[in-house]
């Protein structure tokens, strides 16, 4: 709710785009995202985590009317393709996506892990010795089209993250694929996973509408770059404790 009154209160004052986008513009920026802690979730009613923070400082300095709503991946990938003015995050940036939309990045530099529940005794050598295991991930992921694209034939599809770590926890999967820092924040929570193959890196940001201004993506990417630079990203993943690789 605080991001709908933010916008509201945007538009009623007639705040635009700040002078340094180069726009004067009323729009208001749908930001979308799903729950996959610690970048993206709710707590007690409210969305947060280690990208949402650095969403919002963008968006403040940018003078942006934004809302901010949490969906099933699938959907909020869908919706950032097909309206004006949406932007889905934290997306993976892999070569089936590049032309879908414009990109504003990153938001952090990762890379994919296949987790195994604890004591389970499953160690595949590789990519093609991990075909041989029922793969768990979400649909619509970076991560399906990863299995996808690598002619996984067992690949196991939910709606969000925790459904896929449930079902690796009671046996119904072999592994998951998620990302090294994601990891990181289960093994620190105390979940019974552990890495079984590391796979490729990615970069991952906003994925944008094609429709939406250069200037306004500029702006952000100016301002996400001023994140990075002074020490404010990296300030947040320790505060979500996330361990920066860069």
């Amino acid at each position: 709710m605080k991001h709908i009154a933010f916008a509201l209160a945007l538009l009623l004052s007639g705040t635009a785009l700040s002078c340094t986008t180069g726009v004067a513009n009323a729009q208001v920026l749908t930001l979308l995202t799903e729950e996959y802690p610690p970048y993206n979730f709710t707590r007690d009613g409210v969305i947060t985590g280690a990208a949402v923070e650095q969403a919002e400082l963008i968006m403040k300095a940018l003078g942006t009317p934004y809302v901010l709503d949490i969906l099933p991946w699938a959907r909020a990938l869908s919706l950032a393709e097909s309206q004006p003015w949406t932007c889905v995050f934290t997306t993976g940036h892999d070569e089936e996506r590049h032309k879908r939309f414009k990109w504003v990045e990153p938001l952090l530099v990762d890379r994919m892990v296949m987790l195994r529940k604890i004591g389970s005794g499953i160690n595949p050598a590789g990519i093609e010795e991990a075909k041989r295991f029922t793969i768990g991930t979400q649909r619509g992921d970076f991560s399906s089209t990863f299995l996808e694209n690598h002619a996984f034939p067992k690949i196991d599809l939910a709606t969000d993250i925790e459904t896929t770590l449930r079902k690796l926890l009671a046996d119904r999967i072999d592994l998951m694929v998620t990302s090294e820092k994601t990891f990181e924040a289960m093994r620190d929570e105390g979940k019974a996973v552990e890495p079984a193959l590391l796979l490729e890196g990615k970069l991952y940001g906003f994925a944008c509408n094609l429709a939406l201004p250069d200037t306004v993506v500029n702006g952000m990417q100016t301002q996400l770059e001023k994140l990075i630079a002074d020490g404010t990203q990296d300030r947040i993943f320790a505060k979500y404790g996330i361990r920066s690789h860069r």
